[in-house]
């Protein structure tokens, strides 16, 4: 369904009366466009704008929908963020279970109803943004979110600090150290919080730098557990002979499970365990799972497993590196992290969140100034796919604090700070570098990607098609179906 949204501006009102047949901003719009329905936003005299609609309804085959709204003050930009996100909400809403294809008119109303219309529909909701004058026609625009936040200051100064909380959006959500607004970690976070409050083992997997550990310790602190200890043990940052002993203790006693006691063991790179350590927590677990099984320790220890791996462990397990009875007493239950790249929405909130960490941390050194970002650095951050994730983003923020004179990071800072990263091995002859001298198939490489992504999404969602859909761009999940069939999708 195709959705034109748009406020009523004066030159819409006067166009059923216009001496010289100007038809204002929406009808030009809705005459040289195909919208299913049209929902406008009025604040003005009720019956100058049922006038409108009725003569308006004339010209165009769409629903029409009207809003009427209070609103003081024309340019009051957070009062018109509140009415526009409220009504942009229930229309969505109202066309579930379709996903609908929003367009933001820009040219009705005010300065400052165009420029929410464009920030929304640059991060909240993504949407085609149009524009249209008797020179130029109706045209779409492309107003990249960063060249917006260039021009705030000009625009209104003392309105920094709203447009600043519009401009990140204002729908965040935390739990425990993690900030999100990504469907994917909504289900990530949503499933967490159940788990914390079953006393069974947790295994988390996700890249490196995917704050495994930070939602480890969410879960230890939802959970019943939260006033005793969590001890964290990274398997990979100990040599192979250690690992016993450090987990387990010695003959006088001690190790991470002792330490541990009442609360939460966490073992990152599990997957790094000597075969003599993944035997002893596979008795271990057998042993705090009631199973009948010959113990060395005299009494059953109590004591919560998370365990966590950048690798997919049934690989490992099917490898022969790591024992499958561990795996499945690991896995009760699963947490899987999706990596920066796959977080859309979180990219933004992560930024000035480290930013303020960073601020934080470096206040007490020698000559630091706190630091903000320019348009242009914060444009170059969000642009990246940052395969080391939040921990190679973290880094090259706190280079390009580093390296920038005065308060302000710039484009030319984030450069400096940033790494190229050299294409990984085996990339040659892939997607893009098939060798084309005798032809290629292009029909079936793009099959192809259309089966990978399509598979992914299905799984990503757990098998919810208007949500699959959504992740690979398809405004409905019965296109989605469609495509499933036409490439054979399961």
């Amino acid at each position: 369904m195709k959705i034109l949204m748009a406020w009523i501006g004066t030159q819409d009102l006067d166009a059923p009366t216009h001496p010289e047949g100007q038809t204002g901003p929406i009808c030009s719009a809705v005459e040289a466009r195909r919208f299913d329905r049209l929902v406008l936003i009025a604040n003005q005299d009720g019956e100058r704008v049922a006038t409108y609609r009725d003569w308006l309804n004339q010209r165009t085959p769409a629903e029409i929908v009207v809003e009427s709204v209070q609103l003081a003050d024309p340019t009051d930009i957070a009062a018109i963020h509140e009415i526009a996100v409220d009504v942009v909400d229930r229309c969505r809403r109202t066309a579930a279970p379709d996903i609908p294809e929003l367009t933001f008119h820009l040219s009705p109303g005010t300065w400052a109803m165009a420029l929410v219309w464009a920030i929304l529909g640059a991060t909240r909701y993504p949407a085609e943004l149009l524009q249209s004058s008797r020179e130029g026609g109706v045209q779409t625009i492309e107003i990249p979110f960063d060249v917006s936040a260039e021009l705030l200051p000009t625009i209104m100064d003392s309105a920094d600090a709203v447009l600043n909380k519009l401009s990140h959006g204002l729908d965040v959500e935390t739990f425990g150290d993690l900030i999100f607004r990504s469907p994917a970690m909504e289900r990530v976070a949503g499933k967490a919080k159940k788990a914390a409050l079953r006393n069974v083992p947790i295994l988390i997997e996700g890249e490196a730098g995917t704050e495994k550990e930070v939602l480890a310790r969410a879960i230890h602190d939802f959970g019943p557990r939260r006033d005793r200890a969590f001890v964290s043990l990274n398997c990979g940052a100990l040599k192979p002979d250690q690992i016993d002993a450090e987990i387990f203790g010695s003959g006088d006693g001690g190790g991470a499970l002792a330490g541990a006691s009442g609360g939460t063991l966490y073992l990152d790179e599990v997957e790094l365990l000597p075969p003599q350590a993944q035997v002893r927590l596979q008795i271990l677990l057998d042993e705090m799972a009631g199973d009948e099984v010959v113990s060395p320790n005299d009494a059953n220890p109590d004591v919560r497993i998370i365990a966590a791996t950048r690798k997919q462990l049934i690989d490992a397990v099917a490898a022969g590196d790591f024992r499958e009875e561990l795996f499945f007493g690991l896995a009760v239950l699963v947490l899987k992290i999706p990596p920066l790249r796959e977080r859309k929405g979180d990219l933004g909130p992560l930024i000035e969140m480290l930013l303020e960490r960073i601020n934080e941390q470096s206040a007490g050194e020698p000559g630091y100034e706190r630091k903000a970002l320019s348009p242009g650095a914060r444009n170059v951050l969000l642009q990246r796919p940052w395969p080391g994730n939040l921990r190679e983003l973290e880094n090259s923020l706190r280079r390009a604090a580093i390296w920038s004179e005065g308060s302000q990071i710039t484009e030319d800072d984030v450069w400096d700070a940033v790494f190229t990263a050299p294409a990984p091995a085996g990339t040659q002859n892939g997607i893009l570098d098939q060798p084309i001298d005798e032809g290629v198939d292009l029909q079936e490489i793009l099959a192809s990607v259309a089966r990978h992504y399509i598979a992914r999404a299905i799984e990503q969602a757990e098998g919810n098609k208007t949500t699959a859909a959504k992740l690979v761009g398809l405004p409905s999940y019965q296109t989605l179906t469609n495509w499933m069939k036409k490439y054979d999708v399961a």
